[in-house]
């Protein structure tokens, strides 16, 4: 039962995603703002649609969806939505969902392409770590996703023409520069929690701190890729075009530690 009512929830909200991404696209190809408004509300019901999907998961299994690839995905998207709405809604900017809701539409697409069994846990996934370390992954990977999403616009915005339509509903390039430091800020911060806590975890799981399976070792070099940039930014003032493409280049990096090393690196943490 509790599946079925996942399931639909979860169908629900995926299609108001997919409304909500073409709306934007109409918004963008016809220059009306009434279906990037319409857009808005879409893809605040979709994340609300989203939540009850997780909820009811988490009641029908008895824990948090947090343990495979389906249930991980789908978070991922859910996080990406949620950082997208607070940007959104905190800075009224509607040019955001343009680059933002494709993003969310294609992560809880690869969600939909898994299997939603609900299966028991592993031993070693038997542990409070896993809520703590999991859900920091969401928080931290659902920032990158909307910095990324922000760097996207940074780079079409030198673009666009000052009075035009879409300048009028993209922040000028400092800021966006700036929003986009700050999300990636806020992800850096649960990243380096994510790899310490799962550290923690590892030793009490398997007795060792750090073995180099491929997500270990892919994760810090996603880590290493945005202290670089928070270094250069800070030490050396990078701003712009460099920082820009530095954020899209660590979200690929955070995908590929996501979605690549399960499909071409299989390891210890294949489950997720």
């Amino acid at each position: 039962m509790y599946l079925d009512i996942e399931n639909a929830l979860f169908t629900c909200a995926m299609g108001l995603y997919l409304v909500s991404t073409v709306l934007y696209f109409v918004f963008f190809a016809l220059k009306k703002e009434k279906p990037a408004t319409v857009a808005g509300w879409t893809m605040t019901a979709g994340f609300l649609f989203h939540t009850a999907a997780l909820a009811v998961r988490s009641i029908g299994a008895g824990r948090l969806p947090l343990t495979n690839q389906y249930e991980f995905a789908t978070g991922f998207a859910w996080g990406i939505c949620l950082c997208f709405l607070v940007f959104l809604y905190k800075y009224k900017f509607k040019g955001l969902g343009v680059f933002a809701a494709p993003i969310v539409f294609l992560v809880i697409g690869y969600a939909a392409m898994q299997s939603r069994e609900v299966r028991a846990l592993m031993p070693a996934l038997r542990s409070n770590w896993l809520s703590i370390h999991v859900s920091a992954a969401i928080l931290s990977y659902g920032a990158f996703g909307v910095a990324c999403a922000i760097s996207l616009m940074y780079l079409v915005r030198g673009r666009m023409a000052e009075g035009s339509f879409f300048a009028g509903h993209v922040p000028q390039r400092d800021r966006l520069d700036l929003l986009s430091y700050r999300a990636i800020s806020f992800g850096f911060l649960f990243l380096t929690f994510v790899i310490v806590s799962g550290a923690i975890w590892a030793e009490r799981a398997w007795g060792s701190y750090w073995s180099w399976d491929p997500k270990e070792t892919w994760s810090l070099i996603t880590w290493i890729i945005y202290a670089i940039y928070l270094h250069l930014r800070l030490s050396r003032g990078m701003r712009g075009r460099s920082a820009a493409l530095f954020a899209v280049i660590g979200f690929v990096c955070v995908l590929f530690t996501y979605a690549g090393v399960n499909t071409f690196i299989p390891g210890i943490h294949s489950y997720a």
